[in-house]
């Protein structure tokens, strides 16, 4: 095979990777692009490509997570990963650890880790890598990447995130969620959803929201179900789709651009929280970005007219 070829057979792998360290769709694929960067421009070959670009995607997002973090401490109200409709890599054997892992509530308990510990679990606990490759990839010893991954295990367990293992089950629910939102069905909402129900939105300042943060069934139902049905009347669409595993809608305006994605996590049978993200930092790998201020301004104008 050619470096080409054997780059491209591996590049889902090493996306999924530096998207788990990152949480970043962009920071991600740029990730990936530098570690082509330097596989091309070396002058021998590796015994295992895997190996050597999996190191290398590794240490890149590392490097990039430490910077990031100062931008994430400054950010402007809630913070959340950038929307993932689909993770490219696919293993069989593992699909449910993948799943799990790339939902917003588990990259979110990531962001508790610090960058060498969040690469070390990441690479174990999700890839299985082996400790010699692990310790290859971090620049530290086997007894010190398994210390690492003592650390980021326990910090994950005091909040490991549970959702519906019945995906069938899980979209069902979800069906009748966004029925329900678009006919405005308030009470229709309040029975699907958990007595401490979290929504919570991750705008970055730079668009309207419904609430930094809605705690409690009849609160989130009575905001769901006035609000969404103004978004409709004013020719906004959803297309449902899963977003970061986990039952979700992508919203357009009436010329097909993206307004912000809504994410729910369902355990029990019942919606535990539900998360939009319409910061449009956050959106463009989505496609079109729309102005979610002009869609906020056609709605105010719309309220103002007489029935």
């Amino acid at each position: 095979m050619s470096k080409v070829e054997e780059f491209e057979e591996l590049r889902p792998l090493l996306f999924s990777i530096a998207y788990r360290i990152l949480s970043s769709v962009s920071e991600a694929e740029d990730a990936v692009q530098e570690t082509w960067l330097r596989f091309d421009g070396s002058a021998t070959r590796p015994m295992s490509t895997k190996a050597f670009l999996s190191a290398t995607v590794t240490r890149i997002s590392i490097d990039v997570l430490r910077s990031a973090r100062v931008r994430r401490e400054e950010y402007m109200g809630p913070w959340f990963p950038e929307p993932l409709l689909r993770d490219p890599y696919q293993d069989p054997a593992r699909a449910v650890e993948l799943a799990d892992s790339v939902s917003m509530a588990a990259l979110l308990l990531l962001e508790r880790l610090s960058p060498l510990e969040r690469a070390v679990f990441v690479l174990r606990e999700v890839f299985a890598f082996g400790f010699d490759e692990i310790a290859t990839a971090v620049g530290r010893s086997e007894a010190a990447c398994r210390q690492l991954l003592v650390r980021a295990r326990r910090h994950m367990e005091a909040g490991r995130p549970r959702f519906e293992a019945d995906r069938r089950e899980r979209q069902e629910l979800a069906t009748r969620f966004f029925d329900a939102l678009t006919d405005g069905d308030v009470g229709g909402l309040r029975n699907l959803l958990a007595a401490d129900v979290r929504l919570v939105g991750d705008g970055g300042g730079k668009t309207p929201q419904l609430a930094k943060a809605v705690v409690g069934a009849e609160k989130v139902a009575r905001l769901l179900g006035t609000a969404f049905p103004w978004l409709f009347r004013v020719d906004v669409s959803f297309e449902p789709h899963e977003v970061n595993g986990q039952p979700g809608a992508i919203f357009h305006d009436r010329h097909g651009k993206v307004l912000h994605t809504l994410a729910l996590d369902v355990l029990d049978g019942r919606i535990q929280t539900v998360r939009t993200v319409s910061n449009p930092d956050k959106l463009g790998h989505l496609g079109p970005v729309g102005d979610v201020w002009a869609v906020d301004r056609e709605i105010r104008q719309a309220r103002r007219r007489p029935n």
